[in-house]
């Protein structure tokens, strides 16, 4: 079953699955238990060209399931031997059972391993994330990877205006982050595609009614804040300091994670 993230991505993947976005997202799970062997199949075609692969863009390759499947350390070994880069997006801790995997395979190929972290805020936490780790253990994974010498960044997202994109909230996860040694950190405001949009309209009915008007406006007609409201709720990022040495990885193409997808919060 996935954590009851109300505006991720992924729900939209289940209608394709004869599933509903809603509450078969909250209790409904698919597991493709051959999934290494499909994988090393695929990195052997000669037609593979070692491009970077992005797991967790859609959705959490550390989500509790993998605690019992434990597919990724074989997905991982799989990518090693086909000497191909790959960047990781978790929201779990849980990535540090296989940080001597990651840490060895970073000798080898460009490995990138980041953490999503929309709040420090307790009550945004528990009434946005329910199910999830702690924010404040995640931010820990990053500094433990970082240690290692691993890749590790933080996402910052979705910011949502008046549940967690004030200054005084971001903060402390900028001060977190810089404390991880944290390779970047990138933010990005909500948006809202296709059936997503409805569940979230939904939660905010019920959880923040208060709300609603004032996202009505901000989404009436597209998926995408106006790029001025997009600035203004991101604006507590700017006190982010990045240095070059982070800065020319991030525009390597072979050490980049690729295009930043938001995340799973609720």
């Amino acid at each position: 079953m996935p954590a009851d993230y109300r505006y991720c991505f992924a729900r939209r993947t289940h209608n394709y699955l004869d599933f509903g976005p809603g509450e078969d997202f909250e209790r409904e799970i698919v597991v493709k238990v051959n999934v290494p062997e499909l994988l090393r199949a695929e990195l052997r075609r000669p037609s593979w060209k070692r491009e970077l692969v992005a797991l967790g863009t859609n959705t959490d390759p550390y989500q509790w399931v993998e605690g019992r499947y434990r597919f990724m350390p074989e997905i991982l070994e799989a990518l090693e031997e086909a000497e191909t880069p790959v960047t990781v997006l978790t929201k779990s801790p849980l990535v540090l059972r296989d940080i001597d995997l990651f840490e060895r395979m970073a000798k080898k190929v460009p490995v990138s391993v980041n953490l999503s972290v929309p709040t420090l805020d307790e009550a945004a936490w528990r009434a946005t994330e329910p199910h999830t780790p702690s924010p404040a253990a995640r931010l820990d994974a990053v500094e433990e990877l970082r240690s290692r010498g691993i890749e590790s960044g933080v996402l910052v997202a979705p910011l949502m205006p008046g549940i967690n994109d004030e200054p005084e909230q971001v903060q402390p996860i900028l001060e977190r982050a810089k404390q991880a040694d944290a390779s970047f950190l990138t933010g990005i405001a909500l948006h809202l595609r296709g059936e997503v949009k409805d569940v979230f309209f939904g939660w905010l009915e019920t959880k923040r009614p208060d709300l609603l008007p004032k996202y009505e406006q901000l989404y009436r007609g597209r998926a995408y804040m106006q790029p001025e409201q997009r600035r203004r709720t991101t604006r507590a990022l700017k006190g982010w300091g990045r240095s070059r040495r982070t800065a020319s990885r991030q525009n390597n193409p072979r050490t980049a994670t690729g295009p930043v997808r938001q995340d799973a919060l609720f």
